[in-house]
């Protein structure tokens, strides 16, 4: 049996998107084909969880099948227990999405071992940065990478030497304002010149839409919108972002246009 390919987004600051994102990107992945296993390694929030457990919920509602994939929260805090979770969701599973809490601890770091893609949602602002690097208060320019991105640095390094595989890490520039602005330039300037020191790809993430929230009861996602009643322009155009952002990440598995007409 080949082994999963792994997705798992961390970020160590909260409110930056990172469980709807992990969702949205599950569920775009089992809708275009993909057998998707979810993993939820926060055990008190369980936001992933109870988004999914939502969406079975509104499938026994509406007595009608959507894509879903298989889903578990990781109740054994441990890197046993985590190996042993990934382990029955990979007899399952060609794709293993993995949402991290908004913390650093062991099993964190060691599902980021397990990470083909990386992926690190953040906000457009210089305090999200900063969990990836520091910045001149005058100049704007990096002055260093982060403790964080020393540790992913370090997480990569070690796969490598362990593996043979490399880690693709990909920052996804989540909530963009639709406006110009010179603090918005500035952190998609320290971001990137950050990007070429340390090594990773910046791709668009979700912009800050109320639609986001209104769907987590329902446990819905964007691709859903046959089953949200009446849509508007503002749905349309956040589905749009989803797609860019689903092709960005550059999973491997099927045709891309036939994932993304699938996901349509």
């Amino acid at each position: 049996m080949s082994q999963p390919h792994f997705i798992v987004f961390a970020n160590e600051k909260g409110g930056t998107g990172k469980s709807t994102t992990a969702v949205h990107t599950a569920i775009a992945l089992a809708a275009s084909g993909h057998r998707v296993g979810a993993l939820d390694l926060d055990s008190r929030q369980r936001t992933m969880t109870r988004y999914l457990e939502n969406r079975d919920a509104t499938v026994r509602r509406l007595d009608k099948e959507l894509p879903q994939a298989i889903y578990e929260v990781l109740e054994d805090q441990t890197e046993e227990g985590l190996t042993a979770a990934i382990g029955r969701l990979a007899e399952q599973a060609d794709v293993i999405v993995i949402d991290t809490p908004g913390r650093d601890d062991p099993v964190a770091r060691a599902a980021i071992l397990k990470a083909d893609t990386l992926v690190t949602p953040m906000n457009d602002s210089f305090v999200d940065l900063d969990l990836i690097g520091q910045v001149h208060p005058e100049n704007y320019k990096i002055t260093r990478p982060s403790f964080y991105a020393e540790l992913i640095w370090n997480s990569r390094t070690q796969r490598a030497k362990s593996t043979g595989k490399s880690v693709d890490w990909v920052v996804l520039r989540n909530r963009l304002q639709h406006i110009e602005s010179h603090n918005l330039k500035r952190v998609g300037a320290a971001m990137d010149e950050l990007a070429r020191r340390v090594g990773f790809r910046v791709i668009p993430g979700l912009g800050e839409r109320v639609i986001y929230r209104e769907l987590f009861p329902k446990g819905l996602t964007l691709l859903d919108l046959q089953q949200l009643g009446e849509v508007g322009i503002a749905h349309i155009t956040a589905r749009q972002e989803l797609r860019e952002m689903i092709a960005g990440l550059g999973i491997p598995g099927a045709d891309e246009e036939q994932r993304l007409a699938a996901a349509g």
